[in-house]
């Protein structure tokens, strides 16, 4: 019953109309205390990735040494302000993501690609697992050409491994980072909220040699 879920994407013209003011969400990050509207500190870098469901995966990424704040919220589509109700009618356009601020010193951005490779499977499409629609597509949203260059090459690297273990090839988009919509209060850091709550990640098996 799971595939009822649209699998491409609303066009522009269809998409919700959202609204002109941001939703709420936490003040800050409910682990480290750190106010979650903070700036990139000087000398840290920011990051942003799809895999499916936030809950799982900003748990992944929080866990990383060398990561200093992570966020939940909704990119890539064309509702503004959205909701989460909104995001899972496939209706807005938007992707779950997580924006990760890390610090380079500590862990390269080669580290957090290989995270993201690694922790799902990069070639289901507009899905991931049980979870269906455009909010569950793999997605890696960069911030500066060297993000973007790194990306790629690491895609390319990572669809050759996965082509000699059988897989299909990498549905993964790779894009300038679009505007982050912060999630509800109740998404951020789920999953610290409710320990034994819900999370769908699953790899391919497949390591990633960067």
């Amino acid at each position: 019953m799971f595939f009822s879920k649209p699998t491409t994407m609303v066009r522009p013209e269809d998409a919700l109309p959202g609204r002109p003011d941001p939703i709420p969400t936490s003040d800050a990050h409910f682990i480290s205390g750190i106010p979650l509207k903070s700036p990139v500190p000087e000398g840290m870098e920011e990051a942003m990735f799809g895999m499916g469901c936030f809950w799982g995966v900003e748990r992944l990424f929080w866990q990383m040494p060398g990561v200093w704040l992570t966020m939940v919220g909704y990119a890539g589509g064309y509702t503004p302000n959205p909701t989460y109700p909104e995001t899972c009618t496939q209706k807005t356009g938007h992707n779950e993501v997580v924006r990760v601020i890390y610090d380079p010193a500590v862990i390269s951005y080669d580290d957090l690609l290989k995270a993201f490779w690694e922790q799902h499977d990069p070639t289901q499409g507009m899905r991931q697992g049980n979870d269906v629609g455009s909010t569950y597509r793999s997605g890696i949203y960069t911030y500066t050409p060297e993000q973007a260059q790194k990306a790629e090459a690491s895609k390319a690297a990572y669809e050759v491994e996965l082509s000699r273990a059988g897989h299909r090839p990498i549905t993964t988009e790779i894009l300038p980072a679009p505007t982050f919509y912060y999630a509800e209060p109740e998404h951020q850091q789920y999953l610290a909220k409710n320990p034994g709550g819900y999370c769908s990640m699953r790899g391919t098996g497949v390591v990633c040699v960067s």
